[in-house]
């Protein structure tokens, strides 16, 4: 089959990689403009141009894909490029960029998206993170008919992927890419035989992965233990969970619920492996922090070279 792709992170990486594996005629690869990233911001590609480029593959970076949008002849630019592909099937996976109706008209068999949930729940822009922060006991990836909708396409294929106590969004994220990558695989396998059925998403169960804010990050002590405990995983590695210790602004990368209690943000115990502080419910035993400027630590090298004398941290 004759694929466009059309992805920008690593997510989407791993499943051109296993297209490309599999042996797929990949005609082009659309994927956003370079960005400034790192310390000099310099502008850097995405892993999947990286991906693209290493294999030969020919690479587009429209700013966006609508006609009556802010870069018109960008769009005209690609409607007329997949137009003169004539693809058999578009693959969306975390492209970042609003698909219009004439791109999803444009393919033979339409656009299929690789989705990070188990639809109709964690429809969105942050699935792994809010499932992880909600306590869900598993997600999964589901193949997705796009339509003009949020998430809301008819389900192709679906697997689910227990979550682990002790995942964090990056352990999760990289088995869903590869389940994704392995998932589309399948999908493109059936579709060129026929044998793809769609089902259309239940009514009932939906739910919104809203993204990230950084705004989100400050550790509300007067939360139970468990929920913050549950977004300090979720927000690993991107973009932390923190706190104020005197002057300081903490960040928290690991946290073990104990159960001891006190007034919320009140340290219990500050000494060798434990900084113990009170919660709403019971307290959390923070494990891995790290200063302004440093790296993640265990808590004993942290406090050996931040001794803790606060009798409170805050929000």
């Amino acid at each position: 089959m004759k694929i466009v792709f059309a992805g920008t992170p690593e997510f989407a990486r791993e499943a051109l990689a296993a297209l490309h594996a599999a042996g797929h005629e990949i005609a082009l690869v659309m994927t956003q403009p370079d960005r400034p990233a790192g310390r000099g911001m310099k502008l850097q590609a995405s892993p999947v141009k990286q991906f693209a480029l290493d294999h030969s593959i020919p690479v587009a970076q429209p700013h966006s894909l609508k006609l009556d949008g802010k870069y018109p002849d960008e769009a005209l630019a690609a409607q007329a490029q997949l137009t003169a592909i004539a693809p058999d099937v578009m693959v969306v996976a975390a492209y970042g960029l609003i698909l219009p109706a004439w791109t999803l008209a444009l393919p033979q068999h339409g656009c299929l998206n690789i989705h990070a949930s188990l639809l109709p729940r964690w429809r969105g822009a942050a699935p792994i993170h809010r499932a992880i922060e909600a306590g869900d006991a598993a997600t999964g990836i589901t193949i997705m008919q796009m339509d003009a909708g949020l998430d809301t396409g008819d389900m192709l294929l679906i697997e689910k992927e227990a979550i682990r106590p002790d995942d964090v969004t990056a352990t999760l994220h990289d088995r869903l890419a590869s389940l994704g990558g392995r998932l589309i695989v399948q999908a493109l396998e059936r579709l060129s035989l026929g044998a793809l059925p769609a089902t259309p998403q239940p009514a009932e169960g939906i739910t919104y992965a809203h993204k990230i804010d950084k705004a989100e990050a400050a550790i509300d002590w007067s939360l139970p233990a468990e929920q913050i405990a549950r977004r300090i995983r979720a927000f690993d590695p991107f973009p932390g969970t923190t706190f104020q210790l005197g002057e300081d602004t903490i960040k928290c990368w690991a946290a073990a619920v104990v159960p001891a209690s006190g007034a919320p943000g009140q340290i219990l115990h500050a000494s060798g492996d434990a900084l113990v502080v009170a919660c709403g419910e019971q307290a959390l035993a923070l494990l891995s922090l790290q200063r302004p400027g440093g790296r993640r630590q265990p808590v004993r090298e942290f406090l050996q070279a931040r001794p803790v004398s606060d009798t409170h941290v805050r929000t």
